[in-house]
């Protein structure tokens, strides 16, 4: 199947799926040092900037970009439009769900970035918190726009003046995405997809008719055992049909998200597991890689299954 072909099959499917679903160089070390296959150990400041992005004269796409920055390492204050920090960062496309922002995920991808990951979020036209013009169905159209904003933001590496010009490992990519956001994730492992998207996380999502084909990539479902909105059972037969690398991530009893907040019962478990699936997909890290099960795994609160 084309790659047009398989858009059309997402967009022709997901209203049925959908259904279901309501650099300076003042910087650690490290980031000069480190051997290639080991991931950021010392966390990174983390700067934040916003891109003023548009996919056609109708797709306004503002994306906020949260960045491992120079500074004292593990400063806590964001600050807009730091220094990136010397060395190379892989990508992480990350997707919103219906009616909510980036801005809602904060917490959770800014500590990503400080991990060393440069985390890539857009605001989809007509599903956000504050869109005009809400349309839930319009979901079919956001694996498009996250392609359209991975590609800016790679073209970025060699753009003469642009603060992150040799600052991104162009060539590890990966997504993730919450909700109608983990549908959106979906979206983006059709045939004749860009190689360099090497990993993918499924957050209280699924996946749809003409995904998960193309180049391999490894997937990482995380899922509440009781979610009201997309039930497990819909990730599960996603997650069966995935010929890749790949593990699912189980919260006991947990929801549609709550894990992914500070302080919330299972958000170290979540959290730790994503971050270092980021790190061994992206960077190569097989330390991380052997930490997944233990950092997937508290008795009462999460399991994991499958094998990265």
């Amino acid at each position: 199947m084309t790659m047009r072909g398989a858009r059309a099959l997402l967009a022709a499917t997901l209203l049925i799926a959908l259904s279901a679903c309501q650099a300076a160089e003042a910087v650690a070390p490290e980031a000069l040092s480190r051997a290639v296959g080991v991931a950021p150990v010392t966390p990174y400041p983390v700067g934040v900037r916003t891109l003023d992005l548009t996919r056609g004269p109708n797709r306004p796409l503002p994306t906020t970009v949260w960045y491992p920055a120079d500074g004292r390492p593990g400063e806590q204050r964001i600050r807009r439009d730091a220094r990136p920090a010397a060395g190379r960062f892989p990508i992480v496309l990350f997707s919103h769900g219906l009616a909510s922002s980036p801005q809602h995920f904060t917490p959770l991808l800014t500590r990503w970035a400080a991990a060393g990951f440069v985390i890539a979020a857009p605001a989809y036209p007509f599903t956000h918190a504050r869109a005009a013009d809400f349309q839930r169905w319009d979901v079919r159209n956001q694996p498009g726009d996250a392609e359209f904003v991975i590609q800016d933001v790679i073209r970025r590496d060699t753009l003469r003046g642009d603060p992150f010009k040799g600052r991104l490992d162009v060539g590890h990519v990966a997504a993730a995405g919450h909700s109608a956001g983990g549908f959106t994730t979906a979206g983006l492992f059709i045939e004749g997809h860009d190689p360099r998207l090497r990993a993918g996380v499924v957050i209280a999502g699924g996946g749809l008719p003409g995904t998960f084909a193309g180049p391999e990539a490894s997937l990482l479902f995380v899922h509440g055992g009781a979610d009201p909105v997309v039930a497990p059972y819909v990730a599960k037969a996603a997650y069966d049909r995935v010929p890749w690398p790949k593990a699912f991530v189980t919260l006991a009893g947990q929801g549609h998200g709550e894990y992914l907040t500070p302080g919330q019962r299972g958000f170290p478990e979540a959290n730790n597991t994503i971050t270092d699936f980021l790190r061994w997909t992206l960077y190569g890290d097989a330390s991380a890689r052997a930490r997944l099960p233990i950092d997937a795994t508290l008795a009462g609160v999460s399991t994991i299954t499958g094998k990265i």
